[in-house]
């Protein structure tokens, strides 16, 4: 049976930046080891599997190596696969039963906009190997239940970072946040979102990152709308609405192939 697949740049406007994910559309549920074995052989950060159910989506997430408690930009790329592909009004929201919870998106304008759950950091001490394989030294460091997050004195070290990347594959975490305020008007804050532990060396643009960013600079900056910038090589712009223990987070997002898996 022919699977329909699509590659989606997230969190962009522009082709061939933002943050590619795979979306692949399936009748029903198939094997872990197959979804990983797919994952693999398109080799993004992440590829998001779909199917319908009752009131809306089943939605995992892929990495090449492991699967995902939670993924923005995949997110955002499946929702506008549905309403490309008529699977979904545009006036409906995509609803998605995920190992996160429910996660629903809408389209407002052209932004995608979807409901994700807070994920604000505590207060930690880092790991000697996190500080070293990094090379800075952050003003804050935290963590949350997926990732370690460092503030750092300029964006300027942000966008300079070169991680050792074996040094860093061995600090217990899904990923690592690293960001400052922003130098411009146009962007509150900038980031940068290294995984290597589970295979993804760089994300160019991380939604899931900004259920922890957007809590942690609308405290900083006293506002609860923000703007950030992934000041990775592709780059890309991420819109934030701190609500309570909702955070919402928006983006474009642009077609980039579709086809088919025959295997």
């Amino acid at each position: 049976m022919k699977i329909p697949i699509f590659q989606v740049d997230a969190f962009t406007h522009k082709p061939y930046r933002g943050n590619p994910a795979a979306v692949v559309i399936l009748q029903r549920a198939k094997d872990s080891r197959w979804l990983q074995k797919v994952a693999a052989e398109m080799n993004l950060s992440e590829t998001a599997f779909l199917w319908s159910e009752k009131d809306g989506f089943r939605l995992r997430w892929f990495t090449p190596m492991v699967e995902v408690d939670l993924c923005g930009h995949a997110t955002l790329a499946s929702a506008f696969v549905l309403w490309e592909t008529k699977h979904l009004r545009v006036n409906q929201p995509a609803r998605f039963f995920t190992r996160s919870g429910l996660l629903v998106a809408t389209l407002q304008n052209r932004w995608i906009m979807m409901d994700f759950p807070a994920e604000p950091a505590a207060p930690a001490d880092p790991p000697p190997e996190l500080i070293e394989a990094l090379k800075v030294k952050p003003v804050f460091v935290g963590r949350n239940r997926f990732d370690y997050l460092l503030e750092v004195e300029s964006a300027d070290i942000v966008k300079n970072l070169q991680p050792d990347f074996n040094l860093l594959a061995k600090v217990k975490t899904r990923g690592v946040m690293v960001t400052a305020k922003a130098q411009t008007p146009a962007y509150d804050f900038v980031s940068r979102f290294f995984a290597p532990a589970v295979g993804v060396q760089e994300d160019p643009v991380t939604g899931s990152a900004h259920c922890c960013l957007g809590p942690y600079w609308a405290a900083r900056l006293n506002k609860k709308k923000l703007k950030g910038y992934q000041v990775s090589t592709r780059g890309g712009l991420v819109k934030v609405e701190v609500k309570d223990s909702r955070v919402l987070i928006g983006g474009q997002a642009v077609m980039i192939f579709r086809g088919e898996l025959l295997v």
